[in-house]
């Protein structure tokens, strides 16, 4: 339940008058209004398509094999040590320029 003192926003929208007769029968055939339809129906297609964006799904081979992949990793190469070392000192820089408040 919403606080009595919690800032709400307000959204528009304009319709043809079929949509929004379509929108209304549906509002009405869930005991509705036509507002409440509106906002869950967002706030559904919201949660659905952010789900989509940060949910990484594999097939069952792709899983197998990642679950394979992190069991036995592959050997370090010089590429990789170079790519750590700096990942390493970007870290280490960027740390000591918030410290001082300098900005890269």
């Amino acid at each position: 339940m919403m606080n009595a003192t919690e800032n709400r926003d307000r959204i528009t929208a304009r319709v043809s008058q079929p949509i929004a007769t379509k929108l209304q029968v549906a509002a009405d055939l869930t005991g509705a209004t036509l507002n409440q339809f509106l906002v869950q129906a967002a706030v559904e297609k919201a949660d659905k398509i952010i789900d989509h964006e940060q949910t990484i799904r594999f097939s069952r081979d792709d899983a197998a094999l990642f679950m394979k992949m992190l069991d036995n990793p592959a050997q370090s190469n010089a590429a990789l040590a170079k790519a750590f070392e700096r990942r390493n000192n970007k870290v280490k820089n960027d740390a000591t320029n918030n410290r001082t408040g300098k900005n890269t």
